[in-house]
């Protein structure tokens, strides 16, 4: 395959810091975002994302064939392709690969998106190098589907899947000669605490214009740096090569020096992350609640309170408090980044305290002459909102809410946790009152949401794994969702999903608030630095990256 980039320079080596230790390169399994980002340099998929288009193009794959009624597609691969240890690729190497994917007893993380009307997808080999994939009902835009969807080696791997040991292969203690991929990379060294180094993949089947066989980069070479700010410190110093997700305040720390240090910083704009804000509205255990979150929820179901909240939240103080202005005010889950899917029609209305009081008024609140809000009952309107130790941005937005909501008479109170205690009150046992949140998704498409907005969902968050909705609105956004899962025409699915996002504003289970700017810098010595929204930001193209 012939990419289109500039031809570059062979040799070299890239330095990236990561925040945390991958947990273990199985593609498979893997979950956390550094597991995901060094994966990503030793894998392939069949069908690709390209990040900036956002269009679907070949990789595995060199073409694909739909059938008729959009329930079979028929992948073609490529001839001639080896894993990093040289050994060749066919067929059985993709059907071994997608019965891993949808074994439940594996648990695969990617299980849920290749389950298609309550059926797995099937991979049936046909030749050597032709794979037919079979799903139970037509899906919308199914090829997308097969991105980041690793093509695994079964030589290696298929023993201890048969012996039910998958999740032992593949960890950072195994030796490098146990790994093989399909990436522009395999793994060289793991240092544990310290870092993990990839070398040229001598058998990528990528080359450039000019016939040279990629990648460019002789090395790379994954930091463990555990903080934001130490990985400012280290690429400001020259000995990191790219930066991303760090926060529009050292940005501005980076902007000061960048001439003098040599590296140049890009501000993208919005990307396709959304941050906002929930009430808990599970159905609680009647043992378990104590009578004041009873109450509180009481609150919190009725829709005038929380489009009063909404009301009274001031998004353009976030946005130039929180985020140094490098962020955008949203009043709905999909951004301005993501052109092909925003309702451009929904409503921005500006923030109104007299119109939030209105709400309240109506929905029975009052005010005691301290100006403290009271419910039906004369209790004081209180409650508090989590939000992660871990993210300065959204501890600084709960900051803001609390000011806002002081103006109506609300006492709120911010509690920072440690990320996954959260997510484990969040998910598991239903133990807050609010929270604070952020989703980004690894597409512009909306079916990889399907999991937050169906009722039934995992992750959606503000009453998850419902066995059937709880509101006329939920099942209106359930059956709109199931529909445009399945059906094939685009505009037809923009009204479908245009339609979610006036129920989701309408109704507001989650107050939307901002969606930070995606922010990059990368050093003036390398080449073909091309960074996009969505992630991974400026390593989407690894293979492609130079030193001058």
């Amino acid at each position: 395959m012939v990419t289109a980039s500039a031809p570059g320079r062979t040799g070299g080596k890239l330095v990236i810091a990561l925040r945390s230790e991958p947990k273990t390169l199985n593609p498979i399994l893997a979950v956390d975002a550094s597991s995901r980002d060094v994966i990503r340099c030793l894998t392939a998929d069949l069908i690709h994302i390209n990040r900036a288009s956002q269009k679907t193009e070949p990789a595995l794959a060199k073409s694909w064939n739909v059938s008729a009624d959009g329930r079979s597609y028929t992948l073609h691969l490529r001839k001639g392709l080896q894993f990093s240890d040289g050994r060749p690729v066919d067929a059985d190497d993709v059907v071994f690969s997608f019965a891993l994917y949808v074994d439940e007893k594996v648990h695969s993380p990617q299980r849920d998106l290749l389950v298609i009307g309550g059926k797995p997808i099937t991979a049936r080999k046909l030749d050597a190098y032709t794979v037919l994939f079979e799903l139970a009902k037509p899906y919308a835009a199914a090829e997308r589907l097969f991105d980041s969807l690793a093509i695994v080696p079964r030589h290696l791997l298929e023993t201890a899947y048969q012996l039910g040991k998958l999740s032992e292969s593949w960890t950072l203690s195994a030796p490098a000669s146990q790994f093989a991929g399909l990436g522009p990379f395999r793994l060289k060294e793991y240092v544990p605490g310290t870092r993990i180094v990839l070398e040229r993949n001598p058998y990528y089947w990528k080359e450039d214009s000019k016939g040279k066989r990629l990648p460019y980069l002789d090395e790379v070479v994954f930091l463990f740096v555990a903080t934001e700010d130490a990985q400012v410190i280290r690429f400001q110093a020259g000995e990191t090569d790219i930066l991303s997700r760090f926060s529009a305040e050292n940005f501005d720390v980076l902007e000061k020096q960048r001439a003098a240090k040599k590296y140049t910083l890009y501000d993208l704009g919005p990307g396709l992350e959304y941050n906002f804000i929930f009430f808990n509205l599970n159905d609680l255990p009647a043992k378990q609640p104590p009578d004041s979150l009873k109450q509180k929820q009481a609150w919190f179901e009725d829709i005038r309170f929380r489009q009063a909240v909404s009301a009274a939240i001031d998004r353009d103080s976030i946005v130039r408090l929180a985020y140094n202005g490098r962020a955008t005010p949203l009043w709905g889950h999909v951004t301005p980044g993501n052109k092909l899917w925003l309702d451009a029609n929904l409503p921005h209305p500006e923030r109104s305290i007299p119109r939030a009081r209105q709400l309240l008024q109506s929905a029975g609140f009052k005010w005691n002459s301290d100006g403290a809000l009271l419910d039906a009952h004369g209790s004081s309107v209180e409650f508090s909102v989590l939000t992660s130790s871990s993210n300065a941005q959204r501890t600084k937005i709960a900051t803001l809410l609390q000011d806002d909501l002081r103006e109506l008479g609300m006492n709120v109170h911010v509690v920072p946790l440690e990320f996954r205690a959260m997510v484990d009150r969040l998910l598991n046992t239903h133990d807050y009152e609010a929270a604070i949140m952020g989703l980004a998704s690894g597409d512009a498409d909306p079916n990889p949401e399907m999991n937050v907005w169906l009722s039934s969902g995992g992750t959606h968050l503000w009453h998850p794994n419902q066995t059937k909705p709880a509101t006329t609105w939920e099942a209106e956004i359930d059956r709109l969702m199931e529909e445009q899962l399945t059906t094939l025409n685009y505009a037809k699915r923009k009204r479908m999903f245009d339609r979610v996002q006036e129920i989701v504003a309408e109704n507001v289970p989650i107050i939307c608030v901002v969606s930070p700017n995606i922010l990059v810098g990368a050093g003036n010595r390398l080449g073909n630095v091309r960074p996009v929204i969505i992630d991974p930001y400026a390593l989407w193209n690894i293979e492609e990256l130079y030193i001058r």
